[in-house]
């Protein structure tokens, strides 16, 4: 999701004494964080071209930075107000992120109808219920729809990875707002969170060992490891360790982390990798909030200015959008365009993806965020209305295709 990012101040490479760490609450505002976000991106969309056979770990980036950033902004607001106003914070969620999901939804819907295969609008009018509810990853799992194999024909099987974080934006501020008080608190967060993760680790070598994967991979209990990985990060008793990480190697753990991130997305061969859900994706998951934690703690350092560089930087504030339309955009779009396939029309989708995430970004994200006069107030409420109204309707009024009917051409696209 993207972020707004001032400067911060600068630190000198000097062992820094004893004291409080960098407040994560105000992570959200570090420049490197939106840069790893953006890479994050460009691996998925790379995995989802047939281009990067790892590129799928970038979904757990994703998924630890989200843990990192919305524990410390739980955190920062029990330290400051003594509570966690809980309505106010999913209010702010929703604001956040349902219009550009609901947009691109709807949207994708009708782009179905129009140019996809009969078979792809069947399962996009089927999927969609559950898209809404916030629970596709369960229906894809119930219904046994092979995420490595099957998801290649659903337009909205991305969207498994915008539920499991929902879900846990439900259940984690509840659990921070009880054990989070008082003195002790971080300290009582750390633990659930680190007991949580390794909870969430054994369920996925459990699941994981199945012949189909899809129950460990779109789990919300097999994927919160990584969430509560970045949660863990975010808690004073951990942010207090790395800050009394000097400077200079600081910025060489994070090269020697960014390269092993590198090296396991250019090497890891999707599900067949050795070890995938028998700890690797958790091994990759802690070399992620490690990188994540020293970046928040040094920003101005080397690692973290050219991870917040401009190129990364403004891709990872795209980053949100960027990954709705991505998935839709690969799969309706030709196999060869203008007789060019391969490189040639990753290129075209990926640059079609970007237009539609900036104009969803400048036409709905930005206004709904900083408060347009529209999306406040009764006008507010009055578009939100309308926005269901308009999504309940195309949904129901876009005719259902017969089963079976026409089939979807995936060409060399991968799963995502």
């Amino acid at each position: 999701m993207p972020v707004s990012v001032p400067v911060p101040a600068s630190r000198s490479h000097r062992r820094p004494r004893p004291g409080p760490a960098r407040d994560p609450a105000r992570a959200a505002r570090i420049a490197p964080l939106d840069g790893l976000r953006g890479l994050a991106v460009l691996a998925v969309l790379l995995f989802h071209a047939g281009h990067l056979d790892g590129g799928f770990l970038g979904v757990d980036l994703f998924f630890v930075l989200s843990g990192f950033l919305i524990t410390g902004l739980l955190l920062g607001e029990t330290a400051n107000r003594g509570r966690i106003a809980l309505a106010a914070f999913w209010g702010r969620r929703a604001r956040r992120l349902l219009p550009a999901l609901a947009v691109t939804v709807v949207a994708t819907l009708l782009l179905t109808w129009a140019f996809g295969a009969p078979s792809a609008l069947l399962f996009a009018l089927d999927d969609t219920p559950w898209v809404a509810a916030q629970a596709v990853n369960w229906h894809f799992i119930a219904e046994q729809i092979g995420y490595w194999n099957a998801s290649g024909t659903r337009v909205f099987a991305h969207l498994w990875s915008i539920a499991v974080e929902w879900q846990f934006y439900l259940a984690w501020p509840v659990v921070v707002t009880l054990a989070g008080r008082g003195r002790g608190g971080q300290g009582r967060v750390a633990a659930l969170a680190a007991a949580g993760a390794l909870v969430s680790l054994a369920l996925m070598i459990v699941h994981g060992d199945a012949v189909d994967t899809t129950r460990a991979y779109e789990g919300t209990d097999t994927r919160a490891f990584a969430l509560l990985l970045g949660a863990l990060t975010a808690t004073a008793p951990v942010r207090r360790l790395l800050a009394r990480v000097p400077g200079p190697t600081s910025d060489g753990l994070c090269a020697a982390l960014a390269c092993g991130l590198g090296a396991a997305w250019v090497l890891t061969d999707g599900q067949n990798a050795p070890g995938l859900f028998q700890g690797g994706l958790f091994a990759h998951s802690v070399a992620c909030a490690l990188l994540i934690g020293l970046l928040a703690q040094s920003p101005d350092g080397r690692a973290g200015r050219l991870a917040g560089s401009t190129v990364p930087r403004r891709l990872g504030e795209l980053s949100y959008s960027l990954y709705l339309w991505h998935w839709p955009v690969y799969l309706l779009l030709p196999r060869t365009v203008a007789g060019v396939g391969g490189w040639g029309r990753t290129a075209v989708a990926i640059g079609v993806s970007l237009l539609a995430a900036w104009a969803t970004k400048v036409l709905v994200e930005d206004p709904v965020r900083l408060r347009a006069r529209w999306a406040t107030g009764r006008r507010g409420l009055v578009a939100l209305a309308a926005a269901l109204a308009v999504a309940a309707g195309v949904w129901t009024a876009v005719p259902q295709p017969h089963p079976g009917a026409g089939t979807v051409d995936i060409g060399r696209l991968t799963a995502p």
